[in-house]
């Protein structure tokens, strides 16, 4: 779990951060509240341990602007203070925080903290919920094996390129990474409302059977869309919805449900759409053979502008020996 640990004196907040460490969690650090602000912005911590009195931006004042802007992913807040002061606590819980702990900071106190912490996040884990859900439609078809595991690691390691590349839009940050490992695996959701006898026929498509395919696309973005209408700030959702419309959509207009071309394709979905197709093309399947690590890369490297968006097979080309490492860490048996 990420902790991020914000106190503009360095001894309390080195303190902080080693005890945080020692229960196992991935500490990031802050000087002051506006810091932490724009790591809570970009990171998304779980739990943020901030003081109450810092320049440019106090605790009260972070509590706020957290509360007013996080989504669905709930961030538990406890706050530092200098005194016991049932007043200065109740004026900290009006702001969102949720704990507080008096300076200076026990170590067995705060391990009971974050404790208590961990417990309220654990109700609100979403990952395992979302797995089960892709792990259902794909329990359909026998001859995915691990392809939700390899989906979410590719996508992940594409994401995980593009934070820092600079044609990348604004909002590709390490929530969007996050986010699009959690969501990854629902690409194929929409397959649950296909018949069998499309879904499994051993053989290619006819025509008509493919164009009923296709619409696992519509029917894994309304299913999805459902639940975004009722938590609409579940930044999750909607990107679990978009990625499940358009990941089978091309860069060059070709592909489908809705023929869409360039940028009008969600990010998500194009990165899912070169993780899904790698994928596909080096695994085997009852109806074909899996084809060799060096011929997907040259058929992927062909896409680039018309299949593909190019940045992101550029991020691929990057990363390719990983792409390999988890390809083999999750072969089939």
């Amino acid at each position: 779990m990420k902790i991020l640990v914000i106190d503009d004196k360095a001894t309390s907040r080195k303190t902080l951060e080693i005890y945080a460490k020692k229960l196992g969690h991935k500490v990031i650090t802050a000087v002051d509240g506006q810091e932490g602000w724009n790591i809570w912005n970009s990171e998304r911590p779980r739990i943020v341990v901030t003081d109450w009195v810092m320049p440019n931006m106090n605790g009260l004042e972070l509590c706020s602007a957290i509360r007013k802007h996080e989504d669905e992913d709930y961030t538990y807040i406890i706050m530092v203070t200098a005194q016991d002061d049932i007043g200065e606590v109740i004026q900290g819980m009006k702001a969102g925080a949720d704990d507080y702990i008096t300076k200076p900071v026990n170590k067995e106190e705060f391990y009971f903290r974050l404790k208590a912490g961990e417990r309220v996040l654990s109700f609100q884990d979403k990952d395992i919920v979302i797995f089960s859900l892709a792990k259902l439609a794909e329990s359909r078809d026998p001859e995915t094996g691990s392809h939700l595991e390899r989906i979410r690691y590719f996508s992940k390691t594409l994401a995980e390129t593009l934070v820092n590349s600079p044609d990348t839009p604004a909002e590709i940050n390490s929530h969007y990474v996050d986010n699009i490992f959690l969501t990854s695996p629902l690409h194929d959701i929409g397959k649950v409302g296909i018949r069998d006898q499309i879904l499994l026929k051993p053989g290619r498509l006819t025509n008509e059977e493919f164009d009923i395919m296709k619409k696992h696309t519509l029917i894994g973005f309304e299913t999805l869309n459902e639940a975004l209408k009722k938590s609409p700030k579940a930044e999750y959702l909607r990107m679990s919805a978009e990625i499940a419309l358009s990941h089978h959509e091309k860069f060059d207009g070709s592909g489908y449900p809705n023929g869409l071309k360039g940028n009008d394709i969600p990010f998500s979905a194009r990165i899912v759409a070169l993780a899904d197709v790698y994928d596909a093309l080096t695994s085997k399947r009852v109806y074909k053979d899996a084809i060799s690590h060096e011929k997907a890369c040259t058929i992927i490297q062909k896409g680039k502008g018309s299949h593909f968006d190019p940045l992101i097979v550029n991020a691929f080309e990057r990363r390719i020996e990983n792409f390999i490492e988890i390809k083999e860490s999750f072969a089939e048996n």
